[in-house]
């Protein structure tokens, strides 16, 4: 890993287990993943966790941040279509580090959308993220698993419009979805849990992640070129900036959304096929 900071790191690794009724190809593409999470130190400590029966993604994240964050203070979490910059860990543990005691900042992220805007070296906005991040305990424990409490909140303090990012991004219908049993994302649930409560993320002004499981042959995750973006080969200066949500930064992805994803028919129907973006 060329992450200078890996050496003295702790690394947890969840394999999940095979789905029901698994043919031969499916476990033999498991065994060839266990053998390479297995081939190498691949930071200064690993430890590996191979499950014996299938949890799926959400489940499998949600107890995968639970358990780490009953050992240690904070979490950085990452999934395995992710590659990141060189100075992605040493982004998130100054950062990490920085607002350990800042109530207000339940995560850090990582990737941020390719927008065409300027935005500031770093940022925060109102919620929560998924692709490369990192959070507290302080911050988990505010994770609310139900979605279906989470969107009746949502309805009733009329926070619709401000989740949706002005109606550019339909994340009640992912909720929705969510409550249904039509998706399973965990990451909805981290949103909304985030934003009810009134908090923060702390977002880079350049990406440090890339998502490579966008290509169509996973299975959280169609075909799109939407979120592509170049990984910055600079590191993220941590200035001093207000602890509050970032209104230029808010409407720079509003102005994304928009010119991305043409009608919300488009969003209705990518969401039910991809469960994009999460």
């Amino acid at each position: 890993m060329q992450n200078a900071e890996s050496g003295e790191s702790t690394l947890y690794i969840y394999c999940d287990a095979a789905k029901f009724q698994a043919t031969p190809g499916d476990l033999n593409s498991i065994a060839k993943v266990r053998a390479v999470v297995k081939s190498k130190k691949w930071c200064g400590k690993v430890e590996i966790i191979e499950r014996e029966k299938n949890l799926g993604l959400a489940a499998s994240v949600i107890d995968g941040v639970t358990a780490v964050l009953n050992k240690h203070e904070s979490v950085i979490v990452l999934e395995d279509d992710l590659v990141v910059s060189r100075y992605f860990l040493q982004y998130m543990n100054n950062a990490l580090n920085k607002y350990r005691e800042e109530e207000k900042v339940i995560s850090i992220h990582g990737y941020v959308y390719p927008v065409t805007e300027k935005l500031p070296e770093t940022f925060f906005l109102k919620g929560a993220d998924c692709w490369g991040w990192a959070t507290w305990k302080r911050g988990w424990d505010l994770f609310e698993a139900d979605g279906a409490k989470l969107l009746a909140a949502l309805k009733k303090t009329g926070s619709e419009a401000s989740f949706n990012f002005n109606h550019s991004y339909d994340y009640m219908k992912m909720l929705q979805l969510q409550v249904k049993g039509k998706n399973s994302s965990w990451a909805i649930r981290w949103y909304a849990s985030a934003f009810l409560n009134d908090r923060l993320t702390l977002y880079p002004g350049k990406s440090l992640v890339q998502n490579t499981g966008t290509d169509g042959a996973g299975t959280h995750i169609g075909k799109t070129s939407l979120y592509e973006v170049g990984i910055s080969d600079d590191p993220i200066v941590l200035k001093d900036i207000p602890v509050e949500h970032g209104k230029e930064a808010y409407t720079i992805f509003e102005n994304y959304f928009r010119q991305t994803h043409t009608s919300n028919l488009q969003h209705y129907l990518m969401n039910i096929k991809y469960n994009l973006p999460f």
